[in-house]
């Protein structure tokens, strides 16, 4: 059934009609997005203007057709072909190897179930169970299915057709947030030895990667639960009243054929995780978390993500492409002081700079907090030919910081930085001085940073002013000396100009001296 409403597709985004109830997209004929207007768009002459996800936007060149339809499919409000970008070649939201992708619940390109073979589904789902036996077998813990994969049973018998991924949930015995830490990871350790490949997103909760003979590797969510001064806390976000009883002991649910434990009272949890109408299908759900839960669990258990996802879209997304392949000025800059040690960039985002220091041999460590930057850093050295060592660094995270810092202590090396110290909070910064300090001392190599000054300020970037003073006290505070500092003119992240740019070579008393510069 066609209801005419007037909806226009263009370059800008979708124009539809304002409302509450969720649209779905399909682009040549698969879903790719879904969106509520009243919430994703601003208010423009004829209707709410709701613009592509960032995600998508590179797929977004070609002619195709464009639908748009209600939640249930049955209301269709728009159908036809459009040219979008260049308008040349076929309009498809496909990876590399031509597999169907869509955007997910977190605003990722995945592959949805509904673009997933039967066989597949099954080893996603045989794989689930195996994550379950071995997290109760070898690591201790008693794991339920929950969020789509336990919505998707309860309410439609199957897996969701927008879902990408299962969820399990565990429900902790300990109240005190640093057991719940230490418990998470013993669990790491426990399914690393039974073969996992695990991928930690905070103190609570673990990526299990599963790979499929598709080619892809399907993500398995562990999440920890637990309970607080009568408060239930399950990650991601979630917070509010739910007693144990409506957790344990578990029921069992079937999925697609599978038998899985699933919460005591499956319903309570549903109403519990997606509100009082959990039953009525809303492909476009975003979660409504308690601002004070959520500065809970940020404070607890994971503070240093949260930025994570702005940094993935830009890694992920369109803006990448603005970020120069050739090295930077600052890098240019530093090169001449180096002599012959090796180089650590910190922060090293698409790994431009690393690259072309390792380009004329020099061996180099690339490292970032965010998986999109090491992404990107580790195709690129591939691409180059390259010896650049990627790794990951989450200065936000002390346990991150001194396995980094005491690996860096056994042999000279220099810290390069690049506008990271403007991305950083109180609490990272005075980590990158704890890190310069144990990697510098033992071998006298310098601390090069190249930061963005003035007074400090919100902003709406990612990279922020911080005035010199703070970063010259936090040196020093470390038993670190500014050797060299100058300010003025220089470039941002994108190489774009920037009035007032802080250039800074600084060192700690055990390094051998440097020698005096004539410049």
């Amino acid at each position: 059934m066609s209801v005419a409403v007037s909806v226009a597709v263009s370059d800008d985004g979708l124009l539809v009609p304002p409302g509450d109830a969720p649209l779905v997209v399909e682009i040549d004929g698969h879903y790719a997005w879904s969106l509520t207007p009243a919430r994703d768009g601003r208010p423009v002459a004829g209707g709410v203007l709701v613009p592509w996800p960032g995600v998508l936007r590179p797929h977004l060149r070609g002619r195709g057709r464009v639908r748009v339809t209600d939640a249930a499919g049955v209301a269709v409000l728009y159908d036809d072909e459009v040219g979008l970008g260049s308008g040349e070649g076929t309009l498809a939201v496909v990876d590399a190897a031509g597999h169907r992708l869509s955007v997910d619940k977190v605003g990722h390109l995945a592959r949805s179930f509904a673009a997933t073979d039967e066989g597949v589904r099954d080893e996603i789902l045989a794989g689930t169970g195996r994550a379950i036996d071995d997290l109760r077998e070898h690591a201790g813990v008693a794991a339920y299915l929950n969020y789509g994969a336990l919505l998707g049973a309860v309410r439609e018998g199957r897996m969701l057709a927008h879902d990408s991924d299962t969820d399990l949930c565990y429900l902790s015995e300990h109240t005190s947030p640093a057991d719940i830490v230490l418990e998470s990871y013993r669990i790491t350790r426990a399914m690393r030895a039974r073969g996992w490949r695990v991928l930690r997103m905070s103190g609570g909760d673990v990526k299990l990667l599963l790979p499929l003979s598709d080619g892809r590797a399907c993500h398995i969510d562990v999440f920890s639960a637990f309970h607080v001064d009568g408060t239930f806390y399950q990650l991601g976000n979630r917070s509010g009243r739910l007693p144990r009883e409506a957790i344990v002991p578990f029921s069992t649910i079937t999925l697609h054929g599978h038998e899985f434990p699933a919460p005591r009272d499956p319903e309570a949890m549903l109403a519990f995780l997606y509100g009082p109408h959990w039953r009525t299908p809303d492909p476009s759900f975003r979660y409504a978390d308690p601002p004070a839960g959520v500065r809970r669990l940020d404070g607890w258990l994971r503070g240093f993500r949260t930025e994570m996802g702005r940094w993935t879209e830009l890694h992920d997304g369109p803006r990448r492409a603005a970020v120069p392949r050739g090295p930077s000025s600052f890098a240019q800059w530093v090169e001449p002081q180096l002599g012959s040690l090796p180089v650590v960039d910190i922060g090293t985002g698409t790994g431009r700079d690393a690259i072309w220091f390792a380009s004329s041999g020099r061996p180099v460590t690339a490292l970032d907090y965010s998986r999109g930057a090491l992404g990107v850093a580790r195709r690129r050295v591939r691409r180059h030919g390259v010896a650049v060592e990627v790794d990951q660094l989450i200065l936000g995270e002390l346990r991150s910081t001194l396995a980094h810092g005491t690996r860096l202590a056994r042999a000279p090396h220099h810290l390069y930085a690049r506008h990271l110290v403007g991305c950083l909070d109180p609490a990272a910064l005075d980590q990158l001085w704890l890190l310069a300090r144990m990697a510098l001392r033992p071998g006298g190599g310098r601390l090069f940073l190249e930061l963005a000054v003035g007074l400090p300020g919100p902003g709406d970037g990612l990279v922020r002013r911080t005035p010199v003073e703070v970063v010259r006290r936090g040196i020093e505070a470390s038993g670190g000396v500014v050797e060299r500092l100058t300010t003025g003119p220089g470039e941002d992240m994108f190489d774009l100009p920037d009035p007032a740019v802080c250039r800074i070579r600084a060192a700690w008393p055990a390094a051998a001296p440097h020698p005096k510069e004539t410049s």
